[in-house]
């Protein structure tokens, strides 16, 4: 058992660095059993800290010291102090040059921070403290650097030697090696270096920028992946040009690269020109990928390229800022899909994300602000909270400026920000100062923890023709945080007729209606507005597009749901009153297993979803997302006290209903769609994405009857498909399915087509972890024996491990805690491979508080275990007190 706990670092706590470093000079000799590290720092006292030289204290971890020197003079052993974590010098002048030489193992790193090996490939993770394991440093944020990198390595092995900026010149060297130097003119904070050394291919392609100079483009991958990169270079094109056009923003070298890693913690990382991604987010096409891995893809890529100004020229102060950058760029990137594919459907899909699992975050905990006050391990806090609602703060302060004040609160950010090291309420300053703006209150969405609830209820006045609405808004309390204050929530909405048309909005006291659909800012714990000349008692549409990341709350009946979804104006909005409806008869299924009585499905659900299936005038994918139920984990998240078995049952009830009694309509839509797929090639564009996903939750649908038919239409598509879309989907409602003999065929055929692609596999390993068909312990524990898994590569974790404890709640929360035991025992023992991952594996364990005693009870002790299981690595270690606390 740890003996002491880790300290923990404060935002109040932060003073600037006492010194700064203006040139770093890295070479790095790459072995096979070991590297060198040569470190040049030219370095200089801050003058913002005073006179004087304190010790000059650097970050380094698991590095053996070899060699320092002070301006040329050779340091003995009594000349420094060294310990686990820092190298302390006495600097004798306020300018001065350190140089030192350590030895590193990046062929033992399972933790995938600083430099590792990845298979053959050398590449780095920096973000957020990985470089101290590189070399000694001052590694935080705020101290910039330029940056010259020698890399030397083995040619035959090495071919390719990558690292940021520009490449200024390279050649052979002594006994078969080479060696290649790049300089970046840049200055970044450590979290940005990079270093790549393999054997690698690349694409290569050019953009021209509006300035009319050309940027070169390469996509590097292993050899065996080259024909999997086209549609990550279209993404990036798309990407540079976008963001010319939307943000005003050039990219700044000469060269941009990325490299595509199979052993990553995250998705990738925006290191200064040398992007290094997991290769799941890099490799795409028809055969191998998803419609959903392509949009992936794209996204990712636009939000790696989009960090180049918003994270990499302005970067965030220190690691409380995160979602300076985070939170921006997932705004960005966003809005970039939103662009290129169905505004509609990805407001739907990261809603229906943040709804389910940040705001699961907020109530358990691990909740904190945006903007944290606190933490025991930064790793810790590359969360839902610092980027999907991080983003959702950035989006309404979009809402309340405009988007013309917005571009202009951005315009002046990077600006006035170029090359330095800021705050949020940097970014905020901006935002006001562009537009003769107060924002004071505003900023409590970063220091406030928590999830808004807003509760809305309407009077209508006949006789003076008034409706108002009155708001009021709370938030519970979260861990150090149990009083909070009003926040700012902008309210888009708008006021239907009994015709379902938008009305004329003119608060009272206004000259004149300034449209049909607008915004409120709700600013008070209760706030009532008040519109003038409705002539009849109206229906709100609240919150459209989803313009705060609150729970809202109005007394709807679900006849009046039915007719939102009918003629809301706003397309967010019908898919929410179908949530809404749904959520009210799953509720009601729920509450009627619980008592054990029959289950009975209110037709109105039927109803509306015959009618959404029937309309062709909407768009394939927004009929995909409206006749999709809330999931189990949102069913969770909503309930006091969640009864798994009562959701699941629930939930399956009213699939299979629907099923039944929609079974015409949907095999019309089936077969239309899957005709067209036989006939069209596929293409990666969001017609066709929208055509497939109806396509297939149809076919997910019919395959519930388990009928000849819906059996022989999922072996069809399976065999026939020419995408992954199609094939993987067969292959899900396969397994899923009570056909035993064709399950395992199909899950035979596909592992042995698609062995030697690792990506394919962790699709084939989810698809069997996610089946809530009976034991899935039991299977999962199977797969973790196949040949195609490893514990430490962490797709293959998230794959079979994450999609089992996050997906399939039926049998994670089995009765008897054998899920809770399964995971603890793994955690455990990934907390000495690697912390990062283990700690985020505990994330189902940590929402113990939502389950019934006799869960809880299990839950609980499997959390003990892992605290008491010897020593635990900070990031396990913060999660596990924290969820005990």
């Amino acid at each position: 058992m740890r003996t002491e706990q880790p300290q923990v670092i404060y935002l109040k706590d932060y003073q600037a660095p006492d010194y700064l470093i203006d040139e770093t000079h890295l070479t790095f000799e790459l072995f096979e059993d070991h590297s060198l590290v040569h470190a040049q720092l030219v370095m200089r006292r801050n003058p913002e800290r005073g006179a004087g030289l304190p010790p000059l204290v650097l970050d380094g971890q698991q590095l053996e010291l070899l060699r320092a020197a002070l301006d040329d003079q050779e340091l003995a052993p009594g000349d420094y102090r060294l310990d686990d974590a820092t190298l302390t010098v006495q600097p004798s002048a306020e300018r001065f040059t350190l140089d030192t030489s350590v030895k590193i193992h990046p062929e033992r790193n399972t933790a995938l921070e600083g430099l590792y090996k990845s298979g053959s490939m050398f590449c780095t993770q920096c973000e957020a403290e990985g470089f101290r394991k590189i070399t000694y440093y001052l590694d935080r944020p705020d101290v910039m650097s330029r940056f010259t990198t020698t890399v030397i390595a083995e040619q035959h092995r090495y071919p390719v030697l990558l690292s940021n900026g520009n490449p200024v010149d390279s050649g052979p060297a002594d006994e078969g090696r080479h060696w290649a130097t790049w300089e970046d003119p840049f200055k970044k904070p450590a979290y940005l270096f990079a270093l790549v050394a393999g054997d690698l291919w690349c694409v290569e392609d050019s953009f021209t920028r509006q300035s009319g100079r050309d940027v070169t483009l390469r996509i590097y991958v292993e050899p065996e992946n080259i024909d999997k990169c086209a549609h990550a270079m279209a993404s990036l094109k798309k990407s540079m040009r976008w963001d010319e056009e939307v943000y005003g923003r050039e990219y700044d070298l000469d060269i941009f690269m990325i490299v595509a890693v199979n052993d990553f913690n995250m998705g990738a990382m925006e290191n200064k020109g040398l992007n290094i991604f997991n290769s799941s987010c890099v490799l795409a096409r028809a055969e191998t990928a998803t419609d959903a891995a392509h949009q992936r893809v794209e996204g990712v890529v636009a939000h790696e390229y989009f960090h180049n100004w918003s994270g990499n020229r302005v970067t965030c102060r220190d690691w409380f800022q995160l979602s300076l950058k985070e939170g921006f760029t997932v705004f960005r990137d966003a809005e970039f899909s939103a662009d290129m594919n169905s505004r509609t459907v990805k407001r739907i899909e990261d809603v229906a994300y943040l709804r389910t699992h940040q705001f699961a975050e907020d109530a358990g905990p691990m909740a904190h602000p945006v903007r944290p006050d606190s933490f025991i391990e930064i790793s810790n806090f590359y969360t839902l909270t610092v980027y999907e609602k991080g983003a959702e703060v950035v989006g309404m302060v979009r809402t309340l400026l405009g988007d013309e004040g917005f571009r202009k609160g951005s315009d002046l950010y990077f600006e006035r920000h170029d090359g330095q090291a800021v705050t949020t309420d940097d970014f905020i300053q901006a935002m006001e100062d562009a537009n003769g703006a107060d924002l004071t209150q505003f900023k409590r969405w970063y220091s406030q923890a928590g999830t808004p609830r807003l509760a809305v209820s309407e009077a209508y006045d006949a006789e003076a023709r008034t409706y108002s609405l009155t708001f009021r808004q709370s938030c519970p309390a979260t861990p150090g945080q149990d009083q909070k204050l009003p926040f700012v929530i902008p309210v888009a909405l708008g006021l239907l007729d009994d015709q379902g048309r938008d009305l004329p909005l003119q608060l009272v006291g206004e000259a004149s209606a300034p449209g049909t659909s607008r915004v409120l800012a709700v600013t008070e714990a209760e706030q009532t507005f008040t519109f003038q000349g409705i002539d009849a008692r109206p229906l709100p549409s609240l919150l459209r597009g989803f313009s705060a990341p609150v729970k809202l709350t109005f007394p709807y009946d679900r006849n009046q749901l039915m007719f939102l979804m009918q003629h809301d104006s706003d397309g967010f909005n019908r898919w929410e009153a179908g949530q809404q409806l749904a959520v009210q008869v799953l509720q009601e299924l729920i509450g009627q297993h619980r008592r054990g009585e029959a289950l009975v499905l209110d037709q109105r659900l039927i109803t509306a979803l015959a009618s959404v299936l029937g309309d062709t005038s909407l768009d394939a994918a927004m009929v995909a997302e409206m006749l999709s139920l809330p999931g189990e984990a949102y069913l969770t998240e909503i309930s006091e006290v969640a009864d798994v078995e009562a959701i699941h049952t629930a939930r399956e009830f009213a699939r299979r209903q629907i099923a039944e009694q929609l079974s015409d309509a949907l095999w019309s839509r089936y077969q239309a769609h899957r005709q067209v797929s036989r006939s069209t090639a596929y293409v990666a564009e969001a017609e066709h994405f929208a055509r497939r996903s109806l396509q297939n939750i149809a076919l997910s649908y019919l395959m519930l009857g388990a009928t000849p038919p819906a059996l022989e239409a999922a072996l069809e598509q399976f065999d026939q498909a020419d995408n992954m879309t199609e094939r993987l989907t067969a292959l899900a409602v396969l397994v899923n399915s009570p056909f035993e003999a064709e399950r395992a065929k199909a899950l035979n055929a596909f592992a042995e087509h698609f062995k030697d692609n690792p990506l394919v596999m962790d699709q084939w390993f989810s698809v069997q972890a996610a089946s809530p068909l009976p034991g899935g312990l039991a299977r999962v524990k199977a797969l973790m024996q196949h040949p195609a898994f490893t514990l430490k590569n962490p797709n293959k974790v998230r794959a079979l491990v994450g999609a089992f404890a996050g997906q399939n709640l039926i049998n994670f929360h089995a009765a008897d805690g054998s899920g809770y035991r399964f995971l603890a025992d793994l955690v455990i023992e990934l907390n000495a491979l690697n912390p990062q991952i283990a700690s985020r594996q505990l994330t189902p364990l940590t929402r113990w508080r939502k389950y019934d005693a006799a869960r809880q009870a299990l839950m609980k002790a499997e959390l003990e275990r892992i605290r008491a299981s010897g020593s635990l690595s900070s990031d396990v270690y913060e999660v596990v007190s924290k969820s005990l606390a």
